[in-house]
């Protein structure tokens, strides 16, 4: 059996480690990785290979930036031609970014079996374009598998035949754990000059959030409440910073006081940072499920989560109105010790990427 992973964004690596290594006890199965390139940024992309431990990328498209037609478009050509090469059994793509929609149907134009991984997630809020990648992707996909019950739930009544789908449980989690004594060693709090439970970090990059001035303000806001009695840890996403320098608000967020802008971290770095804040605030997906894992206390700046069981079983809390002034007043909170300790959902174990490879190599393709 010949399998093509696709990886193009920060959290799909973190998803394909832990595969990679539980497809390498199959010796039956060939596992080739292809990374797009929609990562671009070398502490972006280059650097979860190596510290994740993920072999060099079979396939380097190269893609890079651009408009998300521009993205998709010149991913599916490139992508058309590694399959014509390499006529793989299946293809694997992984979450909801541009490279997960544009080969998924490249491979089913082209009479391929596509898997999806962490299929069955909806914000139900379709001006997020990782919205429309997920539906599009789990509609033409062969086999489904799932991180969650509402992910069951959502393709029942999308009419997903239920012998298509798999509960095997969540990647990230497989790779927390698999990383996560490596990453407490890390050595970022001494660089930063911080201590466990001294800062609030804080992660922003959805473009609902970040494309328009009025978002960038209400962070710059929100950050501004919070560095009054924590220290903020911005690592700022590249398209985070083009987007305050094209509005003059870089030197703003730059000159701040008790606020430390990182450029982009490494997974582990980022980890280990995650292991010991007092609270995160975010945008992120992947950050809500890492922060209810380790039961730090987490707060959504968006108005929907396409993971709700963050919400109710983990310490995510989603504010849906993006008011800085209330993301404020419920931190406050949560640091004042109102909050709720996690629950860790069903399969959430580390063992989900050894359920996957399973099921994939006894699959009557």
């Amino acid at each position: 059996m010949k399998i093509i992973s696709v990886v193009g964004a920060r959290p799909n690596f973190m998803k394909l480690a832990p595969l990679h290594r539980a497809f390498a006890g199959y010796p039956d199965i060939e596992h080739i990785i292809l990374h797009t390139g929609q990562h671009y940024d070398e502490k972006m992309s280059h650097i979860f290979f190596t510290q994740l431990d993920i072999p060099k990328p079979d396939y380097n498209l190269g893609i890079g930036g651009g408009s998300h037609t521009y993205q998709k478009a010149a991913v599916m050509m490139a992508f058309e031609k590694v399959l014509s090469d390499e006529r793989p059994d299946m293809v694997l793509v992984v979450g909801d970014v541009n490279a997960t929609a544009a080969c998924s149907i490249t491979a089913v134009k082209m009479g391929i079996k596509l898997i999806h991984v962490e299929a069955g997630l909806r914000s139900h809020d379709r001006r997020m374009s990782e919205e429309i990648n997920r539906l599009v992707t789990d509609c033409i996909s062969d086999y489904l598998f799932v991180t969650e019950q509402s992910a069951i739930d959502h393709l029942a009544v999308e009419g997903v035949p239920p012998e298509k789908v798999f509960y095997v449980g969540n990647l990230m989690i497989d790779n927390l754990i698999h990383l996560a004594d490596k990453a407490a060693q890390a050595t970022i709090k001494s660089k930063l000059k911080i201590t466990d439970h001294s800062y609030v970090l804080m992660t922003m990059h959805r473009p609902s959030n970040v494309d328009h001035k009025a978002g960038l303000l209400s962070i710059i806001k929100m950050i501004e409440l919070i560095a009054t009695y924590k220290t903020v840890v911005f690592p700022v996403h590249p398209r985070t910073q083009k987007q305050l320098i094209s509005h003059g608000l870089w030197d703003t967020l730059a000159t701040m006081q008790n606020v430390i802008v990182e450029e982009p971290l490494g997974y582990l770095e980022f980890l280990n940072l995650i292991q010991t804040a007092a609270a995160v605030v975010t945008d992120s997906g992947g950050i809500q499920e890492e922060t209810s894992y380790l039961n730090v206390p987490c707060i959504t700046f968006r108005i929907s989560t396409e993971r709700p069981v963050t919400v109710d079983l983990g310490t995510n809390v989603l504010i849906d109105n993006l008011d800085p002034e209330r993301v404020n007043a419920v931190l406050k909170n949560i640091l004042s010790g109102e909050r709720k300790e996690s629950v860790i959902p069903l399969y959430w174990d580390g063992k989900t990427a050894d359920r996957i490879a399973h099921i994939i190599a006894n699959l009557d393709y």
